[in-house]
């Protein structure tokens, strides 16, 4: 009798413990995931697609541990499966399924409503500097090659993103048993993944994960291409080259090799964000005060059509959200003002650009150069670069650093499916091959900019690879696999369309950007 009672008491105190162990979990988790929003506050906002997939895998690793220690406390007859799993899909309308009368589902419900959540404007402050970053330095380069055809692509892409990123989202959700419609999908990689199932059910997911890690690599070597331009372009006088200047900005950035987290660096970055904001509207000011010399003759109403499908690819790069719009939407404490939201942010970023870009291109005409501040006078030119470069520097750690979480899941940290061993000791500290990992990276993010020194041609690029894919192709595709049965008409017609069209830019613009570095690098030609 004292052997059962003392057993009991254990087996109590057991799961208390455990219980206080989650929670703490729970708040450590929220603690990480607030991180991730500020560290969001980044014009690529990766910060989210790195704290989509680590939030999956902490609350898929709770909801086991809860059935475990349940299973081993009180048995498995009195296991509340459908509460738990009731728990971790909320409603679009914010409301989740009633509670379930088990203990273990009520405690569910408590960690999932300690997760912390952001109001529609910091969701749409995120959205805003994703679309509205440093890269719209670019898109009056893109009017040079397009014209009137270059503004009206930039009212098109914002309507066909604004578009994809609210199927990308429908995605995540189906109408359960009442009519109601539940998330069942928590990322990007879910929603691929349930698209090829049952036949390839990890596909998908490894498709978006090569496009992700595309996408961020060439955004942290485009980061250090235009730190290079930007310093070089700003002291013509000194004996330094462009790759000279790049070497040094690179150097400055291999402490990223040791990070473990963007506490530090997120701060810094919103602050840049905010200064780059302000660079923008001084900009606009500089050729608001030229407005009697604009060269309103010289926007054309024909293209160049060797190099106007590089500046598809740079439109539809300034645009690039999708990846990390299903976590935030989940973040959000009413994820049924996402579509709002989406409206807003976009026909603001819409508007936004096209007088960024048609104004700085009446000012400087054929003279606009590939980053538009190396077209202001002298005087000002290398403190408003100075000012780009710090912010291109701190931006750096961001997409960088999600590149790691996602090249460690796969081949390091992917259970008994892992490539490598694991990078990491047991007592959490990196290994030597893990360092290694992160050091070529940020190597390897030198030569491609030391070697293809071009803005313009990788950022068009990139836009045409991972931009048109991430947000025209697969949402339009993975929104008729899942959902065509439910469409109307107009939805399929739209959705054919995009998928079509998208896939025609991105062929198109990436074969020219293609031919572009090749003729560069073949003929050394350096901007």
């Amino acid at each position: 009798m004292a052997t059962l009672i003392k057993s009991k008491i254990s087996n109590k105190l057991s799961n208390a413990a455990t219980t206080v162990s989650n929670k703490s979990q729970a708040k450590v988790s929220g603690m990480f995931a607030r991180m991730g929003f500020q560290a969001a506050t980044n014009e690529e906002a990766v910060g989210f697609a790195a704290c989509d997939d680590l939030d999956y895998d902490h609350r898929q690793g709770m909801q086991m541990d809860i059935m475990t220690n349940d299973e081993m406390g009180e048995g498995s007859g009195e296991m509340g499966l459908d509460g738990v799993d009731g728990d971790t899909r909320y409603q679009r309308d914010g409301t989740g399924p009633p509670p379930s009368a088990s203990k273990d589902g009520d405690l569910c419900k408590e960690l999932a409503d300690d997760r912390p959540k952001i109001t529609v404007w910091e969701a749409g402050w995120n959205v805003t500097n994703a679309i509205q970053g440093m890269f719209v330095l670019g898109l009056p380069y893109a009017i040079l090659h397009g014209g009137y055809l270059g503004l009206f692509l930039i009212i098109f892409a914002a309507v066909v993103c604004c578009y994809t990123g609210k199927i990308l989202i429908a995605c995540l959700y189906e109408e359960n048993e009442d009519g109601q419609l539940v998330r069942v999908r928590d990322s990007y990689v879910d929603i691929a993944n349930a698209c090829c199932a049952p036949r390839f059910p990890a596909l998908g997911g490894h498709i978006v994960n090569v496009a992700q890690i595309i996408e961020l690599v060439m955004t942290c070597i485009l980061y250090v291409v235009v730190s290079g331009n930007l310093m070089y372009n700003s002291f013509p006088n000194m004996p330094i080259s462009q790759k000279s200047w790049a070497i040094m900005a690179t150097a400055a950035l291999l402490p990223c090799a040791f990070l473990k987290n963007l506490k530090a660096v997120s701060k810094f970055s919103l602050l840049c964000t905010m200064a780059h904001f302000v660079i923008n509207i001084l900009v606009i000011a500089y050729c608001l005060s030229r407005a009697r010399d604009w060269a309103w003759d010289k926007v054309k109403f024909y293209i160049d059509v060797k190099k106007f499908p590089i500046s598809i690819g740079i439109i539809v790069f300034s645009y690039t959200s999708q990846i990390f719009l299903p976590s935030l939407e989940g973040n959000m404490n009413k994820p049924s003002e996402f579509h709002c939201m989406m409206n807003w942010t976009h026909i603001s970023a819409c508007i936004l650009k096209g007088l960024f870009a048609l104004v700085a291109y009446l000012t400087w005409a054929d003279a606009t150069k590939e980053v538009i501040t190396d077209n202001l006078p002298s005087t000002i030119r290398a403190v408003v670069n100075i000012f780009l470069v710090a912010k291109a520097l701190l931006s750096y750690p961001l997409p960088f650093f999600a590149a790691v979480e996602v090249l460690e899941k796969s081949f390091f940290q992917d259970g008994g499916r892992a490539v490598f061993p694991d990078c990491y000791g047991g007592d959490g500290r990196l290994k030597s091959w893990g360092l290694s990992l992160r050091c070529g990276l940020v190597v390897f993010t030198l030569l491609m900019a030391i070697y293809v020194p071009h803005f313009a041609l990788l950022m068009g690029l990139t836009g045409s690879l991972t931009g048109a894919g991430l947000c025209f192709l697969l949402p339009s595709l993975f929104h008729l696999r899942l959902l065509w049965r439910k469409l109307l008409w107009h939805h399929v017609f739209f959705d054919v369309a995009i998928f079509v069209i998208g896939g025609i830019c991105s062929i198109s613009g990436f074969i020219h950007s293609m031919e572009g570095l090749i003729e560069a690098y073949k003929y050394n030609i350096h901007d």
